[in-house]
Protein backbone atom coordinates (compact mmCIF):
# COMPACT_ATOMS: atom_id res chain seq x y z
CA UNK A 1 0.00 0.00 0.00
CA UNK A 2 1.05 3.67 -1.23
CA UNK A 3 2.30 5.94 1.68
CA UNK A 4 -0.55 8.32 0.14
CA UNK A 5 -2.60 5.76 1.17
CA UNK A 6 -1.93 4.65 4.22
CA UNK A 7 -1.88 8.56 5.38
CA UNK A 8 -5.71 8.70 3.79
CA UNK A 9 -6.48 5.43 5.59
CA UNK A 10 -5.26 6.88 9.09
CA UNK A 11 -6.72 10.35 8.65
CA UNK A 12 -10.14 8.99 7.59
CA UNK A 13 -9.81 6.72 10.82
CA UNK A 14 -9.14 9.58 12.80
CA UNK A 15 -12.03 11.66 11.03
CA UNK A 16 -14.42 8.55 12.11
CA UNK A 17 -13.36 8.41 15.67
CA UNK A 18 -13.89 12.59 16.23
CA UNK A 19 -17.46 12.17 14.31
CA UNK A 20 -18.17 8.96 17.12
CA UNK A 21 -16.96 10.83 19.94
CA UNK A 22 -18.94 13.96 18.70
CA UNK A 23 -22.22 11.64 18.55
CA UNK A 24 -21.72 10.00 21.74
CA UNK A 25 -21.32 13.89 23.54
CA UNK A 26 -24.34 14.63 21.73
CA UNK A 27 -26.50 11.53 22.73
CA UNK A 28 -25.44 11.68 26.63
CA UNK A 29 -22.96 12.92 29.13
CA UNK A 30 -19.17 13.79 28.75
CA UNK A 31 -18.77 13.15 31.97
CA UNK A 32 -19.60 9.38 33.52
CA UNK A 33 -22.23 9.53 37.00
CA UNK A 34 -20.82 9.78 40.61
CA UNK A 35 -21.19 6.90 42.91
CA UNK A 36 -23.68 6.83 45.27
CA UNK A 37 -23.43 9.41 47.84
CA UNK A 38 -22.20 7.32 51.34
CA UNK A 39 -22.31 8.85 54.89
CA UNK A 40 -18.93 8.78 56.57
CA UNK A 41 -19.76 11.28 60.06
CA UNK A 42 -23.47 12.24 61.03
CA UNK A 43 -23.52 14.84 63.72
CA UNK A 44 -25.59 17.42 64.67
CA UNK A 45 -25.23 20.53 62.26
CA UNK A 46 -22.62 18.37 60.60
CA UNK A 47 -23.08 15.47 57.73
CA UNK A 48 -19.69 14.31 56.27
CA UNK A 49 -20.90 12.58 52.44
CA UNK A 50 -18.13 10.44 49.98
CA UNK A 51 -19.07 8.87 46.62
CA UNK A 52 -16.87 7.25 43.81
CA UNK A 53 -15.54 10.05 41.58
CA UNK A 54 -16.62 10.88 38.04
CA UNK A 55 -14.63 9.99 34.47
CA UNK A 56 -14.29 11.97 31.04
CA UNK A 57 -16.47 9.55 28.59
CA UNK A 58 -13.75 10.53 26.08
CA UNK A 59 -10.20 10.16 27.48
CA UNK A 60 -7.79 12.96 26.72
CA UNK A 61 -9.91 15.66 27.01
CA UNK A 62 -9.85 15.63 30.99
CA UNK A 63 -10.83 18.69 32.53
CA UNK A 64 -10.94 19.42 36.35
CA UNK A 65 -14.20 18.35 37.51
CA UNK A 66 -16.75 19.69 39.80
CA UNK A 67 -19.27 17.96 42.46
CA UNK A 68 -22.33 19.47 43.10
CA UNK A 69 -23.90 17.99 46.43
CA UNK A 70 -27.94 18.65 45.89
CA UNK A 71 -31.64 17.71 47.53
CA UNK A 72 -33.53 16.50 44.35
CA UNK A 73 -36.24 18.26 44.35
CA UNK A 74 -38.38 17.64 41.20
CA UNK A 75 -37.75 17.38 37.26
CA UNK A 76 -34.93 19.67 37.03
CA UNK A 77 -35.56 21.07 40.15
CA UNK A 78 -32.96 20.60 43.20
CA UNK A 79 -31.66 22.33 46.24
CA UNK A 80 -27.97 23.08 46.09
CA UNK A 81 -26.33 21.98 49.16
CA UNK A 82 -22.64 22.50 48.38
CA UNK A 83 -19.72 22.01 45.88
CA UNK A 84 -15.90 20.59 45.86
CA UNK A 85 -13.42 19.29 43.77
CA UNK A 86 -13.15 16.27 46.35
CA UNK A 87 -14.76 13.55 46.57
CA UNK A 88 -15.65 14.31 49.91
CA UNK A 89 -17.55 17.15 51.79
CA UNK A 90 -18.89 18.32 54.98
CA UNK A 91 -22.18 20.06 54.85
CA UNK A 92 -22.62 22.33 58.51
CA UNK A 93 -26.07 23.63 57.24
CA UNK A 94 -28.13 20.90 57.39
CA UNK A 95 -30.73 20.60 60.36
CA UNK A 96 -30.22 18.01 62.89
CA UNK A 97 -33.05 14.87 63.25
CA UNK A 98 -34.17 15.29 59.24
CA UNK A 99 -33.89 13.13 56.78
CA UNK A 100 -32.92 14.35 53.34
CA UNK A 101 -32.47 12.85 50.41
CA UNK A 102 -28.77 13.57 48.84
CA UNK A 103 -27.36 13.07 45.45
CA UNK A 104 -24.24 14.19 43.77
CA UNK A 105 -23.59 15.31 39.90
CA UNK A 106 -20.38 16.33 38.02
CA UNK A 107 -19.86 19.42 36.24
CA UNK A 108 -16.57 20.95 34.22
CA UNK A 109 -16.40 23.32 31.84
CA UNK A 110 -16.51 21.01 28.72
CA UNK A 111 -19.21 18.70 30.04
CA UNK A 112 -21.70 17.40 32.56
CA UNK A 113 -22.67 14.29 34.18
CA UNK A 114 -26.26 12.64 35.39
CA UNK A 115 -27.03 12.90 38.97
CA UNK A 116 -26.17 9.91 41.19
CA UNK A 117 -28.60 7.99 42.78
CA UNK A 118 -29.92 9.54 46.02
CA UNK A 119 -28.99 8.54 49.48
CA UNK A 120 -31.65 8.81 52.57
CA UNK A 121 -29.80 9.90 55.44
CA UNK A 122 -31.50 11.01 58.28
CA UNK A 123 -28.84 13.72 60.20
CA UNK A 124 -28.39 13.14 63.83
CA UNK A 125 -30.80 14.85 66.20
CA UNK A 126 -29.62 18.41 68.19
CA UNK A 127 -30.99 19.67 71.47
CA UNK A 128 -34.21 19.07 70.66
CA UNK A 129 -36.62 16.64 69.17
CA UNK A 130 -40.34 17.66 67.95
CA UNK A 131 -43.11 14.54 67.85
CA UNK A 132 -46.67 15.09 65.64
CA UNK A 133 -49.53 13.48 66.23
CA UNK A 134 -52.54 14.24 63.29
CA UNK A 135 -55.66 14.21 65.10
CA UNK A 136 -58.01 15.16 62.04
CA UNK A 137 -58.53 12.31 59.77
CA UNK A 138 -60.23 15.13 57.22
CA UNK A 139 -57.42 17.66 56.31
CA UNK A 140 -60.47 19.61 54.45
CA UNK A 141 -62.36 20.17 57.03
CA UNK A 142 -62.64 23.84 59.05
CA UNK A 143 -60.42 23.19 61.81
CA UNK A 144 -56.42 22.15 62.29
CA UNK A 145 -56.18 19.56 64.95
CA UNK A 146 -52.97 17.90 66.50
CA UNK A 147 -50.54 16.93 69.19
CA UNK A 148 -47.18 18.09 70.16
CA UNK A 149 -44.32 17.10 72.01
CA UNK A 150 -40.80 18.49 72.61
CA UNK A 151 -37.92 16.23 74.30
CA UNK A 152 -34.88 17.34 75.46
CA UNK A 153 -32.03 15.08 73.13
CA UNK A 154 -29.15 16.64 74.45
CA UNK A 155 -27.10 16.28 77.31
CA UNK A 156 -27.72 19.89 79.10
CA UNK A 157 -30.98 20.96 80.95
CA UNK A 158 -33.12 22.81 78.09
CA UNK A 159 -34.71 26.10 79.45
CA UNK A 160 -38.18 25.99 77.43
CA UNK A 161 -38.27 29.93 77.32
CA UNK A 162 -35.31 29.49 74.49
CA UNK A 163 -37.03 27.25 72.55
CA UNK A 164 -39.90 27.95 69.15
CA UNK A 165 -41.40 25.59 67.30
CA UNK A 166 -43.18 26.44 64.17
CA UNK A 167 -45.75 24.45 62.91
CA UNK A 168 -45.31 25.54 58.73
CA UNK A 169 -48.70 26.05 56.21
CA UNK A 170 -50.24 28.00 53.40
CA UNK A 171 -53.32 30.01 53.72
CA UNK A 172 -55.24 29.33 50.46
CA UNK A 173 -56.84 31.99 48.66
CA UNK A 174 -55.01 34.75 51.02
CA UNK A 175 -57.14 33.81 53.60
CA UNK A 176 -54.96 34.48 56.61
CA UNK A 177 -57.43 34.68 59.74
CA UNK A 178 -56.85 31.86 61.45
CA UNK A 179 -57.52 31.36 66.11
CA UNK A 180 -54.72 29.21 67.69
CA UNK A 181 -56.23 27.52 70.64
CA UNK A 182 -54.64 25.18 72.69
CA UNK A 183 -57.13 22.46 74.21
CA UNK A 184 -54.96 20.73 76.63
CA UNK A 185 -51.24 20.61 77.89
CA UNK A 186 -49.38 18.61 80.13
CA UNK A 187 -47.26 20.94 81.03
CA UNK A 188 -50.62 23.39 81.14
CA UNK A 189 -51.84 25.82 78.35
CA UNK A 190 -51.05 28.46 80.23
CA UNK A 191 -47.13 28.21 80.25
CA UNK A 192 -47.99 28.22 76.38
CA UNK A 193 -47.92 31.19 73.48
CA UNK A 194 -48.89 30.61 69.85
CA UNK A 195 -48.99 33.63 67.37
CA UNK A 196 -49.52 33.39 63.38
CA UNK A 197 -47.36 34.48 60.96
CA UNK A 198 -47.79 35.27 57.48
CA UNK A 199 -45.57 36.63 54.18
CA UNK A 200 -47.09 38.80 52.72
CA UNK A 201 -46.52 38.63 48.36
CA UNK A 202 -45.15 41.54 46.83
CA UNK A 203 -47.12 44.08 44.80
CA UNK A 204 -49.59 45.20 47.45
CA UNK A 205 -53.38 45.31 46.96
CA UNK A 206 -54.65 45.03 43.47
CA UNK A 207 -55.77 48.49 41.68
CA UNK A 208 -59.20 47.01 41.28
CA UNK A 209 -60.08 46.16 44.88
CA UNK A 210 -63.30 48.30 45.86
CA UNK A 211 -62.59 47.45 49.24
CA UNK A 212 -59.70 49.74 51.32
CA UNK A 213 -57.23 46.92 52.78
CA UNK A 214 -54.03 47.59 54.69
CA UNK A 215 -50.98 48.38 52.32
CA UNK A 216 -49.47 44.99 50.79
CA UNK A 217 -52.43 42.84 52.20
CA UNK A 218 -52.53 39.28 49.79
CA UNK A 219 -54.51 39.29 46.77
CA UNK A 220 -56.94 37.28 46.82
CA UNK A 221 -56.76 33.92 45.47
CA UNK A 222 -53.11 33.97 46.11
CA UNK A 223 -51.50 31.21 48.26
CA UNK A 224 -49.61 32.82 51.15
CA UNK A 225 -46.75 31.01 53.22
CA UNK A 226 -46.30 30.82 56.96
CA UNK A 227 -46.71 29.22 60.62
CA UNK A 228 -47.90 29.23 63.70
CA UNK A 229 -45.64 29.47 66.07
CA UNK A 230 -45.17 27.85 69.71
CA UNK A 231 -43.25 29.49 72.81
CA UNK A 232 -42.86 28.53 76.20
CA UNK A 233 -42.78 30.99 79.30
CA UNK A 234 -41.12 28.86 81.52
CA UNK A 235 -40.01 25.45 82.37
CA UNK A 236 -37.01 23.23 82.22
CA UNK A 237 -36.35 19.57 80.66
CA UNK A 238 -33.78 17.23 81.58
CA UNK A 239 -31.94 15.30 78.94
CA UNK A 240 -34.70 12.83 77.95
CA UNK A 241 -37.33 14.44 79.42
CA UNK A 242 -40.10 15.88 77.22
CA UNK A 243 -43.32 18.51 78.00
CA UNK A 244 -45.70 15.60 77.71
CA UNK A 245 -48.47 16.13 75.04
CA UNK A 246 -49.67 20.00 74.10
CA UNK A 247 -53.07 19.56 72.01
CA UNK A 248 -53.68 22.27 69.61
CA UNK A 249 -56.85 23.28 67.40
CA UNK A 250 -56.79 26.33 64.40
CA UNK A 251 -59.41 27.60 62.87
CA UNK A 252 -60.53 30.46 60.98
CA UNK A 253 -62.67 32.95 62.40
CA UNK A 254 -65.89 32.36 59.56
CA UNK A 255 -65.35 28.56 60.82
CA UNK A 256 -64.74 28.10 56.91
CA UNK A 257 -63.20 24.55 55.49
CA UNK A 258 -59.27 24.73 55.34
CA UNK A 259 -57.39 22.85 53.25
CA UNK A 260 -54.23 21.28 55.39
CA UNK A 261 -52.94 19.00 52.01
CA UNK A 262 -50.59 21.58 50.81
CA UNK A 263 -49.00 22.55 54.23
CA UNK A 264 -45.12 22.00 54.45
CA UNK A 265 -45.96 20.48 58.15
CA UNK A 266 -49.17 18.78 57.67
CA UNK A 267 -48.84 14.81 57.57
CA UNK A 268 -51.43 12.52 56.73
CA UNK A 269 -53.03 11.12 60.12
CA UNK A 270 -52.01 7.37 61.41
CA UNK A 271 -53.15 7.26 64.69
CA UNK A 272 -49.44 6.88 65.57
CA UNK A 273 -46.74 9.76 67.03
CA UNK A 274 -44.09 10.48 64.43
CA UNK A 275 -41.17 12.65 64.31
CA UNK A 276 -41.99 15.19 62.02
CA UNK A 277 -39.28 17.16 60.43
CA UNK A 278 -41.74 19.50 58.72
CA UNK A 279 -42.10 21.39 62.01
CA UNK A 280 -39.10 22.85 62.37
CA UNK A 281 -37.95 23.68 66.13
CA UNK A 282 -34.79 26.63 67.28
CA UNK A 283 -33.26 26.69 70.39
CA UNK A 284 -31.89 30.12 71.31
CA UNK A 285 -32.37 31.27 67.30
CA UNK A 286 -30.06 27.81 66.48
CA UNK A 287 -32.45 25.43 64.06
CA UNK A 288 -31.79 22.17 66.15
CA UNK A 289 -34.87 20.06 64.41
CA UNK A 290 -36.87 20.07 60.96
CA UNK A 291 -36.04 22.14 57.41
CA UNK A 292 -39.06 22.72 55.43
CA UNK A 293 -36.89 22.53 52.24
CA UNK A 294 -35.64 19.21 52.66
Amino acid sequence: MSARRVAATVALAALASLLAVNAARADGPAISTPGTPTVVANEPHQLTLSWAPSTWVEPGTEQPINYEVQVPLGPNTYRFLGSTTDTTITLTDLAPGTTYRIAVAARALGGYSDTSPTTTVRTAAGRATVSYLNLDWSPTNNQIQHLLKVTNTGTAPLDLSTVRVRYHLRFEGANTSLVPNCDWAALGCSRIRQTVQFFIPPGGPPGGMTTPAPPGYPIPGTPVPGWVELTFTDGTLAPGQSTGPIQLRHHRHSWSNIDERDDPSWAAATGKWTENDRITLDVDEVREFGDTYS
